[in-house]
């Protein structure tokens, strides 16, 4: 009797019951892969130490950017953070002359954990420097794409809302889209598209596509910065596997400078291993302070992070502490502003490293850490752990 009054209260509620050896079973919904522990900034090591009036910048830049947004929250990402209440705030750090204090007074900080573990990588990126000409020449004789003309790009879910939301790239042929040119074919073939600049080195064209923007010297003493456009739509495969798996270079002179080099002084043979990312990055000249991130503002050197946006929003504040190259604790306050194709996980960050030529890049590609961050959310932001 008590059995079936089980089973019975279990097909009222429409919950998932199952018998097994003799026993009910109620199926629990399965825990997500983000979670959120509640904390206080006496438990972010190094916070009083930390210069965060230095991530206002940042933050601030964020804000100029969410203060158009209308949907419920600032960004479709698992963690939710209502764009109202972050609105709200944003008016009140204009006016505050204590950054710390205007965080610590309206912000709770979270350990974030991803699958049960606080523990995440941690990588850095830079913008890069590089040669160019407005003219085709014998000595600048690579193209820097821009957006090609014949890109087509389209979203599934457009077509049928019960279909996931995924960015498709291609181009039609024949009333056909089809797949977009891979790397090699853009090389070797050339595209349709306008060529914003021409570069005397495949190869740091190569690395600002990886890096996503660069700052372009011209021989007139003019610099011009060069931002990520769009791209070819296919997966990216690092350089540094493709050197590796081939045996070409040892894992201790895996870092991003050193295979630059590698690059550069074998360049019969490289481009052949560059084109085995078949992922191609158009580019556009921009104008702005900085490298521009996916959240579509200017990045700020050692204050912006590249996330993973499926669980991150991008605008929100993070406590990081990682190690950076050579060691160096990182200890500070960051804003989530940009994504990358190899940044996936609830816990994983890309550190913006800043400007510079190939002594910043060899810093950048050094840095390969565990660490962990604290997302900070408005007080009040309703937690969902469940």
């Amino acid at each position: 009797m008590k059995k079936t009054f089980l089973i019975l209260i279990c097909f009222l509620f429409i919950t998932s019951c199952e018998k097994q050896s003799n026993d009910i079973h109620i199926s629990k919904k399965p825990k997500p892969d983000i979670e959120l522990i509640k904390s206080n900034f006496k438990n972010l090591d190094g916070w009083k130490k930390d210069d965060v009036k230095q991530a206002r910048k940042s933050f601030m830049r964020s804000c100029g950017k969410l203060k158009f947004v209308k949907r419920e929250f600032i960004y479709n990402s698992e963690i939710k953070i209502p764009t109202k209440e972050y609105q709200k705030l944003c008016l009140i750090a204009e006016k505050s002359t204590n950054f710390r204090k205007f965080i610590e007074h309206n912000f709770q900080p979270y350990l974030v954990k991803y699958k049960g573990s606080e523990q995440g990588k941690f990588t850095s990126y830079y913008e890069a420097l590089l040669k160019a000409s407005y003219e085709k020449t014998d000595k600048y004789k690579y193209p820097i794409y821009g957006k090609p003309n014949d890109l087509v790009e389209l979203n599934i879910s457009d077509f049928d809302k019960s279909l996931p939301s995924k960015r498709i790239v291609g181009r039609v042929i024949d009333n056909k889209l089809i797949p977009y040119h891979n790397r090699e074919h853009i090389y070797n073939k050339g595209i349709d598209a306008p060529v914003i600049l021409w570069s005397d080195s495949y190869v740091d064209i190569y690395v600002m596509q990886i890096q996503g923007s660069a700052v372009a010297q011209l021989e007139n003493g003019e610099e011009l910065r060069i931002s990520y456009a769009d791209n070819n739509g296919k997966d990216f495969k690092g350089i540094g596997s493709i050197l590796l798996n081939k045996k070409l270079l040892p894992p201790a002179s895996a870092s991003m400078g050193k295979i630059k080099i590698w690059l550069k002084e074998n360049i019969d043979s490289s481009v052949t291993h560059m084109n085995e990312n078949e992922r191609y990055i158009f580019h556009r000249i921009s104008h702005e302070s900085g490298p521009i991130g996916a959240q579509g503002v200017p990045l700020v050197a050692q204050r912006s992070l590249a996330v993973d946006n499926k669980f991150i929003p991008l605008g929100s504040m993070l406590w990081l502490e990682t190690t950076g190259p050579n060691n160096k604790e990182i200890k500070q306050l960051v804003v989530a502003q940009d994504i990358g194709s190899a940044i996936k996980g609830g816990v994983r960050g890309d550190f913006f490293w800043g400007s510079g030529g190939d002594d910043i890049l060899e810093l950048a590609g050094k840095m390969n850490s565990t660490g962990k961050y604290f997302i900070l959310l408005p007080k009040g932001t309703k937690i969902n752990n469940d």
